[in-house]
């Protein structure tokens, strides 16, 4: 018996999820389907991240046990042959039959959320930024997320369905950055005569050492309040020190968010 491990990407939009349910497709149906036809073995993966329902990612990881001698590093090339065109394999490779992609020390995970700021809704931003038509002030919303970093008790940060009772993360670094809608983009758009420093791509980049359900789509969702100016930076500091879920916080669309990698150690 060998181990496999497989680095997923995939466009969330038409799945419910990472993790098999009875209600709607998800992208572990679809890999454990995948994987079973060309192996000819009743493959059951075990995933790293458990992504919600229209959620993306690019560096998923998930294992999987079997008797096949394809080549550890050529599951990818052959999966590909078989996977719809919105989930890719970005490559795979053996390891040892104990290694469990969510039971390692120091592992390091990265998300994105994407915001689309402009005074008219772009359709072909639609399923990769959440859409905010109203000015943003980033510099406050980078205030805001400077009381992210650290050690803190998240649980003003997740969803009331966590079932985790230690709800204690470390956020290593968060950044903000802002990508100007470009002159070759309005015009495309028909926006020659407006204000290209109101059209932009706000990013919020996390990185931590693991995340609570919902934890970054409130993160994000809670700097959009600060950045329309209904709460001062310094409320995300009470936030967290509440310590328990309220209305406070509101959680951002699926749409923006991007599982951009897990990391291990060497």
């Amino acid at each position: 018996m060998r181990r496999i491990r497989i680095v997923v990407a995939y466009d969330g939009t038409n799945y419910c999820g990472w993790q098999i349910q009875p209600n709607g497709i998800t992208i572990e149906e679809i890999l454990n389907r995948q994987i079973s036809k060309l192996t000819g073995e009743d493959i059951r993966i075990i995933g790293a991240s458990r992504t919600d329902s229209g959620v993306h990612a690019l560096g998923n990881v998930a294992v999987f046990d079997t008797e096949s001698r394809i080549p550890g590093d050529r599951f990818a090339y052959a999966l590909n042959q078989k996977m719809p065109e919105d989930i890719v394999i970005v490559r795979s490779d053996e390891v040892q039959i104990d290694w469990h992609p969510r039971y390692q020390n120091e592992i390091s995970k990265t998300y994105e959320y994407h915001i689309y700021n402009a005074k008219v809704r772009n359709p072909l931003k639609n399923r990769y930024s959440t859409f905010v038509s109203f000015d943003l002030d980033v510099e406050k919303m980078r205030q805001g997320a400077k009381y992210i970093l650290g050690e803190h008790d998240f649980a003003s940060f997740c969803n009331v369905r966590t079932n985790t009772k230690d709800t204690v993360r470390t956020v290593h670094e968060i950044t903000i950055k802002e990508i100007p809608m470009d002159k070759f983009q309005a015009s495309n758009w028909g926006q020659e005569n407006s204000n290209l420093e109101n059209e932009k791509e706000i990013v919020i980049r996390v990185t931590g050492n693991g995340f609570l359900y919902n934890m970054v789509r409130i993160i994000a969702g809670t700097l959009i309040r600060v950045g329309r100016g209904f709460y001062e930076p310094e409320k995300i500091r009470d936030i967290l020190e509440a310590k328990e879920h309220t209305s406070e916080g509101i959680t951002a669309p699926p749409n923006g968010l991007v599982l951009v990698s897990i990391d291990y150690p060497l």
